[in-house]
């Protein structure tokens, strides 16, 4: 596996790199078996796959939610190497972000919706950083685990939308046997939220309603921050843990037929 550390760099050796089909999957580290099975679904398809790892600090409108956020490189570059990925992209925020974030991708209707109207800018944060990726990479196809339906929805758009050349592949939650949808986030959990994390999935497929769900994660020690459905899928985003470490937790099923 080659570690490319800067665009310029990649960029000289993109042509070699996409000679064939290129599939890339785009993360911030902190890998686990949700990770892999996009990884695999490129190495599956495509004759070379490309993973990036950069913590995208414009995603986060918490600064102790990114200051939290788990740092295992050195265990992620060996899982790449040993899955057999080509390319692991690792750039640093003065090289993806040499206009200071000046320029941005924003949407107007469904990013504020849902965890955009509880995360202020944080789809902004998103959709530029998948764009810029995109543009560096300039992949055959990306792909995105669908615990994050709403980004890999936005994603999927913005792509349409700008008319870029890029097949945008959905792939399904990997889930503990208990059903919580893998995370990289589930590692600040402690003991006693961990055992409660589950609850947010069998509620999100009971057939109650949002209303009663929300209720019921509030009175188990959640703060939530919605339950609700669109388009025949229920969403669901909820705050477990202690004063001293708090872990946001998302998930979505699709609901009815």
């Amino acid at each position: 596996m080659r570690t490319v550390k800067s665009v310029r760099e990649y960029q000289d050796c993109r042509d070699d790199i996409n000679k064939g089909s290129t599939g890339f999957i785009p993360t911030m580290g902190a890998l686990h078996r949700g990770h892999q099975s996009l990884i695999e679904a490129s190495i599956r398809d495509c004759d070379v796959t490309v993973v990036s790892i950069y913590v995208n600090p414009t995603q986060f409108n918490n600064a102790d939610d990114l200051d939290n956020y788990p740092d295992t490189l050195e265990q992620d570059i060996s899982l790449l190497k040993s899955m057999g990925v080509d390319y692991l992209f690792l750039p640093s925020y003065e090289d993806i972000y040499p206009d200071k974030y000046r320029y941005m991708i924003e949407e107007g209707e469904f990013s504020r919706q849902l965890c955009g109207s509880h995360r202020e800018g944080h789809f902004t944060g998103v959709m530029t950083i998948v764009m810029k990726l995109l543009n560096i990479i300039r992949p055959s196809a990306a792909y995105f685990g669908e615990k994050d339906f709403q980004q890999f929805q936005l994603i999927r758009e913005m792509v349409e939308a700008f008319f870029m050349d890029v097949r945008i592949v959905p792939c399904p939650t990997i889930r503990e046997t208990d059903g919580l949808a893998l995370s990289s986030r589930n590692l600040n959990l402690d003991a006693g939220s961990r055992k409660k994390a589950s609850l947010i999935h069998e509620l999100i497929l009971s057939e109650t309603t949002d209303v009663q769900i929300n209720g019921q994660l509030t009175q188990a020690g959640f703060d939530v921050d919605y339950v609700e459905t669109h388009g025949g899928r229920r969403y669901a985003a909820a705050t477990i843990g202690n004063d001293n470490k708090q872990v946001r937790l998302i998930d979505n099923v699709a609901i009815g037929g």
